[in-house]
């Protein structure tokens, strides 16, 4: 990228104070042309550099330039490293290699902000994150079995296109061959990622909407209130958005939410045990009822 090139330039006579257009253009595999070009566009955004030819000549800074002096703020500095510090962890490596670059000419050491690992709790899946962005960035086949919402396993064959981050959890969107349609598949369901060395073509595929699940089973909506007592607290507010919730005298909140009614909705409900009432629907309550009755029995 032309980018990455200009501060490498910037950042290698820094440090070697001369060269020429020759051996940067060896360097970056371009033309001399292109590096012409590439110091008359650093000189229109302010750098002071110049060129001498002749015995002696190069490519050169003026003396005691400092670039954050010169056209980034502070606060820019900050926000281009942060920026690159967050890319290094999900990148293809390249914002590593020009976040270390860029602490050295800043002069900054840059606090570890940010840690990104994609493992649950209970058991190691990164590599099910990794195994997707090989197969996104060097255009492969991936292969996994997927658990759909009814606990369906299915073996897919994809051509994964993007890693999306979504209400707390991690999907990917991809072409699916088999249903010969874009899909979006939750990491969580994903096992057995293989990546092929079979290569597919690029597609305009970020375009195209994907279907919310691999399913095409319709889930009708339903809005809940729910009454959830103060010892869910933490809970009201990790699960919901404010403008959901509304605080009781008594302490307690009463949620109205609006979700596909499915047996997720029934487990989500239940696992507040004691601590949560559905108000509405009454249809809704009698399920609940119906399975507390069930699971009571069990014991």
């Amino acid at each position: 990228m032309q980018t990455n090139r200009l501060f490498e330039i910037i950042y290698l006579l820094l440090n070697n104070e001369n060269t020429t257009a020759r051996e940067l253009a060896e360097r970056f595999g371009v033309s001399s042309r292109t590096i012409y070009r590439d110091v008359d566009t650093l000189s229109l955004a302010g750098i002071p550099i110049y060129m001498e030819k002749g015995r002696g000549g190069g490519i050169r800074l003026l003396p005691d330039f400092v670039l954050n002096k010169s056209i980034l703020s502070e606060q820019e500095q900050n926000e281009i490293l942060s920026a690159l510090q967050g890319l290094s962890l999900v990148g293809d490596g390249e914002g590593g290699q020009v976040f270390k670059r860029l602490s050295a000419i800043f002069n900054k050491t840059v606090t570890n902000w940010l840690e990104v690992d994609f493992s649950d709790w209970s058991f190691g899946n990164g590599y099910v994150f990794d195994n997707f962005k090989t197969a996104i960035l060097e255009r492969r086949v991936a292969e996994f079995d997927y658990y759909s919402a009814y606990g369906e396993k299915t073996r897919r064959r994809v051509e994964p296109v993007q890693l999306w981050f979504k209400s707390r959890a991690w999907y990917v969107k991809a072409f699916c061959l088999g249903k010969q349609d874009m899909r979006l598949f939750k990491l969580l369901r994903v096992s057995n990622v293989i990546v092929m060395e079979e290569k597919f073509e690029k597609r305009d595929l970020l375009a195209s909407e994907p279907s919310p699940t691999p399913e095409s089973h319709h889930r009708p909506d339903v809005t809940m209130r729910l009454r959830i007592k103060p010892a869910m607290a933490y809970r009201v507010f990790e699960e919901f958005a404010e403008s959901m919730v509304e605080k009781q005298p008594d302490g307690s909140y009463i949620v109205t939410v609006t979700w596909p009614e499915d047996n997720w909705v029934y487990g989500f409900i239940l696992s507040f045990g004691e601590h949560i009432e559905v108000l509405a629907p009454e249809y809704l309550r009698q399920i609940i009822k119906e399975k507390a009755q069930q699971i009571a029995g069990q014991y």
